[in-house]
């Protein structure tokens, strides 16, 4: 794949992505749904570890779930439009909402399992939803609770009527399954709102879903909210399906994908990267609820799982696991063990991890490497825009594009970018020429491949050099014994900032920090050396990263603490 560069554009730094399919067919979630459901009806589709053993569902039955779901939010007075809230772990029944809801014309609210009581609120406030499905319990989150304190009018009024003056636009919510001890006045249980759609035809729904075009809107998701409140984000029924088709080509994956994953799919990235990846190819999903390596590691062995997803720190604790050296994961094709630090020497070595740049915005990835490109540039780049996308690298400071080579704000547009932000207008979302200004950091070269550094905020200035936090944490991560990094700059009376590099060791007891220092000091050029190193607590990576990713400004919060009391 080559860019498409015109005219004085190969003079600065804007790039231009192969052209779009225009005739592409397909482009709704429902449309996606019945293809691959009619397609493979008796493939199994999901596996998923309960309290009452595996589950397992095909194609067919996943069509079935869905449609019921469908059929009962039409029957609960669901329409075309109406925000419907999926506050759930990775389990079955997220998987046919998100298609149930599509059928019904409805919008998918992914909700972040995580969330405080406070965050919830924040959440259901900003998202306006009509119905809401949901876990009443995840890990130690009682969110039945939690939605008692929002709502009180919860424990007297009938379904269908809940409204309180917090949540005006709030009137039902549905329960999963064995969720609650008792009956509760105002909560729909599972199967009483699957039974209520049994009067709704099923002509209907494919009508509605008939109705639906690439345009409409889909999704809302919530970014992460590390430089304040979380922001919702919406997206079209097309961006979804061209994310879900466009991972298995850029990634390398080939045949049928069974893909395990214990991340919730209320973050963007799992959402269209493991769903996409798996059904696009008639694959099935085992899924995890929460991370538990033991678990994780039985789920993968016995699953014959090919494709498994999960973040560096929770590959570190699954090479933890006792035997992990010396068991057979072979059927393991799509990881690359030296990327994800893993030294089973079963888990063949041929695929190697495309590099991708994405953000919520542009529901994952805008531009990509792909599998079997080579050279330097290909190993150590971000790669090309995807079909139909169009990035510029401009000065952060004035909008202008500068040239080839020269860094600055990383700015995308394209067929997957958001249709904007909840509550804001598109000038408060895009430029004149509708480009997303990423706030990241970054430049392309002469062939227009891009090459991101991290997040302006980030890049740290110290004694008049810049340094990016990501080229170091991409040295340590290399070391054997360092589990999970994240490297910040701090306040300096002379310098501007110092490097700090914040490590999670596999072993803190064994951690041999002075070689440590001379491992770094080999392979950084001196004005990139961490000038403090502060080793981390498991509990305090959690604090950090929620599980998913390391919020640098948490961990510059954190590492501002450590060295006050240090001092």
């Amino acid at each position: 794949m080559e860019p498409i560069i015109a005219g004085e554009d190969s003079q600065y730094s804007i790039v231009h992505g192969e052209p779009l399919d225009r005739n592409a067919k397909g482009l709704t979630i429902a449309a996606f749904a019945r293809e691959i459901t009619g397609r493979w009806p008796e493939r199994e589709v999901v596996v998923a570890s309960t309290p009452q053993g595996m589950l397992r569902w095909n194609y067919g039955e996943l069509w079935d779930q869905a449609m019921a779901i469908a059929r009962a939010l039409a029957a609960n007075g669901a329409g075309k439009g109406t925000r419907v809230g999926v506050l759930m772990s990775n389990r079955p029944e997220f998987l046919a909402a998100v298609f149930g809801i599509a059928l019904a014309g409805g919008v998918i609210v992914a909700l972040n399992t995580f969330a405080t009581p406070a965050e919830l609120e924040q959440l259901l406030k900003a998202s306006e939803i009509d119905i809401l499905l949901f876990e009443s319990r995840v890990a130690n989150k009682d969110f039945t609770a939690a939605l008692q304190a929002l709502a009180p009018a919860i424990g007297n009024t009938a379904p269908g009527r809940l409204m309180a003056e917090k949540l005006p636009f709030l009137r039902l919510l549905v329960s999963l399954p064995g969720e609650l001890a008792q009956p509760l006045a105002g909560v729909m249980p599972w199967q009483q709102f699957l039974l209520s759609g049994d009067t709704v035809p099923t002509s209907l729904i494919d009508a509605r879903a008939a109705t639906l075009s690439p345009a409409d809107t889909a999704m809302l998701f919530f970014s992460s909210g590390s430089t304040g409140a979380p922001k919702g984000v919406l997206h079209s029924q097309r961006a979804v399906v061209l994310q879900w088709r466009g991972w298995a080509p850029a990634m390398g994956y080939t045949g049928i994908l069974r893909a395990w994953t214990a991340n919730g799919f209320f973050w963007s990235g799992n959402f269209a990267m493991v769903i996409g990846s798996a059904l696009d190819c008639g694959g099935a999903l085992v899924l995890q609820s929460a991370f538990e390596p033991k678990e994780a590691l039985a789920l993968i062995a016995g699953e014959r799982v090919n494709a498994p997803f999960a973040m560096l720190h929770q590959w570190g604790r699954i090479a933890e696991e006792e035997g992990f050296n010396d068991m057979d994961l072979s059927h393991v094709n799509f990881l690359d063990p030296h990327y994800c630090g893993l030294h089973n020497p079963t888990i063949p070595t041929s695929f190697r991890q495309p590099q991708a740049f994405g953000c919520t915005e542009t529901l994952t990835i805008s531009t990509t490497t792909y599998f079997g490109d080579t050279g330097k540039t290909r190993r150590e780049g971000h790669g090309l825009p995807l079909a139909g996308n169009t990035l510029k690298i401009v000065d952060p400071l004035t909008g202008r594009v500068v040239p080839r080579g020269q860094r600055g704000e990383i700015a995308v547009k394209g067929p997957t970018l958001m249709m904007g932000y909840l509550g804001k207008t598109p000038e408060e979302c895009f430029d004149s020429e509708g480009f997303y200004h990423t706030g990241d950091g970054g430049y392309v070269d002469a062939s227009g491949w891009l090459f991101w550094e991290g997040r302006l905020t980030d890049i740290i200035k110290t004694g008049g050099a810049n340094v990016s936090p990501l080229e170091v944490d991409e040295v340590i991560t290399t070391h054997p014994q360092i589990k999970a990094t994240q490297t910040v700059g701090l306040p300096h009376d002379t310098l501007g900032e110092i490097v700090v590099a914040c490590i999670l060791p596999h072993d803190s007891s064994t951690f041999d920090v002075e070689e440590f220092r001379s491992f770094l000091k080999a392979r950084l050029a001196s004005y990139k050396l961490p000038r403090e190193i502060l080793i981390l607590e498991e509990e305090e990576l959690i604090l950090t990263g929620s599980g998913n990713k390391i919020r640098a400004a948490d961990m510059r919060e954190l590492a501002a603490k450590r060295l006050a009391k240090q001092a």
